[in-house]
């Protein structure tokens, strides 16, 4: 686990538990207690209110109210309101797009720099296209909010994934591959991977894909992916 998705860890079991002694959290984290005694101390600079309770058993306390002042959107948040933004503006379907842009410049402004790096390589990853014309959607499906979490620590990280995946047919299975991009073909989104099994490049519809996993002990290497011509960057693709 990353070092921001543990001190997320972190912050969400005081918050739901009221309070936890750091050996719990050490367990809930798969850290040691040097490494979560770090964390409270940077979450503690970062603004947030941590007590320590005294005595033997005591533990950590935080003080919600500091959970309003110090909030911190994740980098997945930032992607995710970046590219609806994006790809309202591409339809020429969002008012006041001056005002969208200056909010989302400023939520880019407040992120730490370590934040900042990731974001851009998570968009990096990201490439658009279009859909050949009439394409069926009747089986379209709402996205598992689940998967641009996961889709993060996999891609920055790059480790792979496992998740299951439905077909066109409704046949469910489990599949294990490595993350390479994400592919826009308004309204569908695909999580284009090197699947080892298959040796070649899968497409996999992601309003099909559920319970994704990152399997944090299998690392690979990044691919060149031959796209279509008319797939290009995301970046490139959408008006600024």
């Amino acid at each position: 686990m990353n070092v921001r998705l543990r001190q997320d860890t972190i912050l969400r079991t005081l918050l739901r538990n009221g309070s936890a002694t750091i050996d719990a959290l050490a367990q809930e984290v798969g850290a040691s207690r040097r490494t979560v005694l770090r964390d409270i101390s940077a979450l503690r600079d970062e603004g947030y209110t941590i007590y320590s309770e005294v005595g033997r058993g005591g533990g950590l306390q935080l003080d919600p109210q500091s959970m309003q002042k110090a909030s911190r959107l994740s980098v997945a948040e930032v992607f995710s309101l970046i590219v609806t933004v994006g790809a309202a503006k591409a339809a020429g379907a969002i008012p006041f797009s001056g005002l969208a842009d200056a909010g989302l410049a400023k939520i880019e402004k407040a992120l730490p720099a370590d934040r900042v790096k990731d974001l851009r390589l998570m968009l990096d990853c990201l490439h658009v296209g279009n859909l050949a014309p009439g394409f069926d959607l009747s089986d379209m499906r709402e996205m598992d909010d689940a998967l641009l979490p996961a889709f993060e620590l996999a891609f920055l990280e790059r480790r792979m994934l496992r998740f299951a995946y439905r077909d066109k047919n409704g046949r469910e299975t489990m599949r294990e591959v490595e993350p390479q991009a994400m592919l826009i073909l308004p309204p569908l989104w695909y999580l284009v991977s090197w699947d080892p099994m298959r040796d070649d490049f899968r497409y996999f519809r992601m309003d099909r894909l559920s319970a994704p996993e990152v399997l944090a002990d299998r690392p690979f290497r990044k691919r060149y992916i031959p796209f279509k011509e008319d797939v290009t960057p995301y970046s490139s693709a959408i008006p600024k």
